[in-house]
């Protein structure tokens, strides 16, 4: 017992050193969202549906050009372990030219979005009000972007710190511009949804440049500005090669919670208010894992690097045991403590908000139960992009999340008929599929060369 609580400590403390910074400026940046959210909640229930269904739209081509991203922060951490400073600066630079090009190609899509909406079964009046949002919402795409180029590879080389104090100056920006442009506080235009897509332009704009200074003077070595217009064919491909299926398998998930908004919004407005502050709430415990996550890639990445595999292997246990913890700790406060929840994101004046109540804390009662298996799948995606394994997880994820979820959420929602709770139970079997495959996948590549 005391080798295993010494090997726990001996893995957890440099984890959670790396972590904090992680997880914290994950829930930062979910609490600029959940801002964005209980605003607009207190300023309409309209406003706040239209809000969920176009942030979700914008969601889906923000996560998929994330990838990339993602896909480069296993590759500066294993350079690093090496010591490749060259393979840095080059992986980097075309992960910028990456997010860029995409920015390019899909703020079209964004700026053009009510068609899309109405064609997949939205109230035209709110997908009218949803394209509203996007107008502005799109042009966040390239800030965005390069925002997360930098902070994967800002905690690649463990200098996450920044990341955690930017994304806390974020929020702050964020919530003053919204009190500002959504209410039309102190003399400036009451904008309501369009405030709320002003605001996090503001912040996604002056993240990338505070960002950019830092990782200059941090690591002038790198020269990651300097030449930038220089291309790199041979890091560009492999950048591509690596995130483009951390794209796709993160979109698979994101998909899946957003088809099933989709799915709610055809059943009403006040449905579609109670899954999105059921998700809002779900979603902040899942802050941690995924920011853990993040953390954990970076430790496998180099241990991969260094051909560590008993460290690989150990340091993955001790992940797991964290994760599943805070895992179940956040479905005891859903199960107790629902309603309390719920009323942070609506009005005590709000019309149907006997109806938001009941509603919402049957989807937190199911939220519970998906809590544990959501932690795990998230932990195995990192693990396995951190031993740059990202094409067999891409598959896993899209049989899981959409051949399961989705559908198994339909069949029930529709067909059995019970609307939002059969959608939200399909969640559950997606996740739990998806925890299953990962980890599988993981404990065999674990073992390292044969």
């Amino acid at each position: 017992m005391s080798s295993k609580l010494a090997s726990f400590r001996v893995h957890s403390k440099p984890l959670m050193k790396l972590a904090w910074p992680l997880i914290g400026s994950q829930i930062m940046q979910f609490a600029i969202g959940l801002t964005d959210a209980i605003m607009l909640g207190w300023y309409s229930l309209e406003a706040f549906a239209a809000q969920v269904l176009g942030g979700s739209f914008f969601f889906i081509v923000l996560i998929l050009g994330s990838g990339f991203a993602f896909g480069l922060q296993p590759m500066v951490a294993n350079a690093h372990a090496k010591n490749d400073q060259q393979q840095i600066r080059r992986s980097t630079r075309m992960g910028f030219w990456l997010v860029l090009i995409y920015a390019a190609i899909t703020v079209p899509v964004l700026l053009f979005a009510e068609p899309i909406l109405v064609a997949i079964g939205q109230d035209p009046d709110l997908a009218m009000q949803a394209d509203v949002y996007l107008k502005i919402m799109a042009f966040s795409v390239f800030p965005a972007l390069l925002v997360n180029v930098l902070r994967s590879y800002l905690s690649a080389l463990e200098q996450a710190g920044i990341i955690l104090y930017v994304t806390i100056g974020s929020l702050a920006l964020n919530a003053l511009v919204n009190y500002l442009l959504i209410f039309g506080s102190f003399g400036f235009p009451e904008l309501g949804l369009l405030g709320a897509a002003v605001a996090s332009l503001a912040v996604h704009t002056s993240s990338f440049i505070v960002l950019a200074i830092y990782a200059a003077r941090k690591n002038p070595d790198h020269s990651l500005f300097q030449r930038f217009w220089r291309p790199d064919p041979e890091a560009f491909w492999s950048v591509f090669r690596l995130g483009w299926p951390i794209g796709i398998t993160v979109l698979a998930e994101v998909g899946m919670f957003t088809a099933a908004s989709v799915m709610v919004g055809w059943v009403g407005v006040v449905e579609l208010g109670a899954h999105g502050i059921a998700l809002q709430v779900a979603s902040l415990s899942f802050m941690f894992h995924l920011g853990l996550s993040h953390a954990v890639t970076v430790r496998a990445g180099n241990a991969h690097g260094r051909n560590d595999w008993d460290g690989l292997r150990s340091g993955a246990r001790v992940a797991l045991i964290i994760s599943a913890t805070v895992a179940l700790l956040a479905s005891a406060s859903f199960i107790l403590f629902p309603e309390l929840l719920l009323m942070a994101f609506v009005s005590p004046s709000e019309p149907n908000l006997e109806a938001l109540i009941l509603r919402g804390t049957t989807l937190l009662y199911i939220a519970a139960l998906f809590q544990f298996v959501d932690a795990m799948q998230v932990m195995g995606t990192g693990l396995l992009r951190g031993l740059q394994d990202t094409k067999i997880p891409m598959y896993f994820a899209t049989f899981s999340y959409w051949i399961i979820g989705v559908t198994s959420g339909y069949v029930l929602g529709f067909v059995v008929g019970w609307d939002a709770v059969g959608v939200w139970l399909g969640l559950t079997f997606g996740l739990t599929s998806a925890t299953v495959l990962m980890l599988g996948r993981f404990r065999i590549l674990a073992r390292g060369p044969a």
